[in-house]
């Protein structure tokens, strides 16, 4: 398991391809002087030492180097220790509606996005407890299974699309079977699951059924309705740019709807309560209050304990280089220069 200290650091490996490019256009300019002044015979002739690839050498080695020491201000660690330590905490799995619905921008940028952050700024908030992720639209997709590792959980998280699943519709009721099958029997944890949708294109009576059954298995379910009860058309959009609004089979223009009599009954039937999503901070901070009150289960979970810095080595590999650098000159090495590897001289 590798960690960075200092990941801002990172943004001065920016550098490096400046100076490419700054080289590249050196090499083109002193070309065009040195035509100017001389053919290229005579200059081999009042330079005749002169490396012509010496010069791309010493930058990979100056390059090689701050990149190296680059690394070394960003300080990786490296966990040496894996432990299984004890954690208290509440199981939870968010269930995120990817259907083409959500693609509406009745909340800006859309629902989906508006979706995404909530759930982020929901996993900011937590300190000990496990979550899991689900996608799901006609069908429903295992995109993280339980887990203590909040990174991952906000990479897979922002890796969400409305494409990643074929069918369309909006299946909730096979999100809460799959969220169903998610937790541990082993350990008896809180089991909460939040659905976020706009709760449009659903079957009633089978969503009833697997409300009731993850109830059952103590699962509480809240969900949070993103989207305007006025609604707004679907974007078909390439490559960022409205092309067209999605059209019904006789050729109106789609109106997506949230539906927040659908979420608020299954957050009811759910043991849970709906949660208005429109405004992220307040609906993060309500569900934070929720998530305070509950008991706390304490359960194990594996980390890295220990973690060493590794930050000398890119250190010393970054100043080697910078050695070699200075001490590796412009004019030919006299073996190298009778070896012609590079053809650099040949008959007059």
């Amino acid at each position: 398991m590798i960690q960075f200290d200092e990941k801002i650091y990172f943004y001065l490996l920016a550098i490096i391809p400046v100076m490419v490019l700054a080289f590249f256009f050196l090499q083109i300019w002193k070309k065009r002087t040195q035509r100017r002044f001389a053919k290229s015979k005579l200059l081999r002739r009042l330079a005749p030492d002169r490396s012509s690839f010496k010069s791309a050498v010493k930058l990979a080695f100056l390059l090689a180097g701050l990149s190296f020491l680059i690394l070394g201000l960003v300080n990786p660690k490296i966990g040496t220790k894996l432990e299984t330590v004890k954690r208290e905490g509440v199981d939870i799995v968010f269930a995120i509606d990817v259907s083409k619905s959500m693609l509406a921008e009745d909340i800006a940028p859309n629902r989906l996005e508006k979706a995404k952050r909530i759930v982020s700024e929901i996993i900011n908030q937590l300190a000990s407890d496990r979550i899991g992720i689900i996608a799901y639209a006609g069908q429903a997709y295992p995109q993280l299974p339980i887990t203590t590792d909040y990174g991952a959980a906000k990479m897979f998280l922002q890796s969400m699309n409305t494409d990643m699943l074929s069918s369309q519709g909006t299946a909730i009721d096979a999100a809460i079977d799959l969220a169903s099958t998610y937790y541990d029997d082993s350990q008896q944890t809180n089991r909460v699951l939040f659905i976020v949708s706009d709760g449009e294109d659903h079957s009633e009576s089978s969503t009833t059924a697997a409300v009731e059954n993850a109830t059952q298995n103590g699962i509480r379910i809240f969900t949070i309705g993103v989207g305007k009860e006025k609604g707004a058309p679907i974007p078909i959009k390439r490559n960022g740019i409205v092309e067209s609004l999605k059209k019904d089979s006789q050729g109106e223009v789609v109106i997506t709807k949230l539906n927040e009599a659908i979420l608020a009954d299954i957050a009811d039937r759910g043991n849970g309560e709906y949660i208005d999503g429109s405004n992220t901070e307040d609906a993060v901070e309500y569900i934070k209050e929720q998530l305070d009150r509950m008991d706390k289960t304490e359960f194990e979970a594996k980390q890295f304990a220990e973690y060493k810095d590794q930050f000398q080595w890119f250190l010393a590999a970054g100043f080697l280089f910078l050695f070699l650098d200075i001490f590796v000159l412009d004019r030919k090495t006299q073996w190298l220069k009778k070896l012609n590897l590079f053809n650099e001289h040949g008959d007059d």
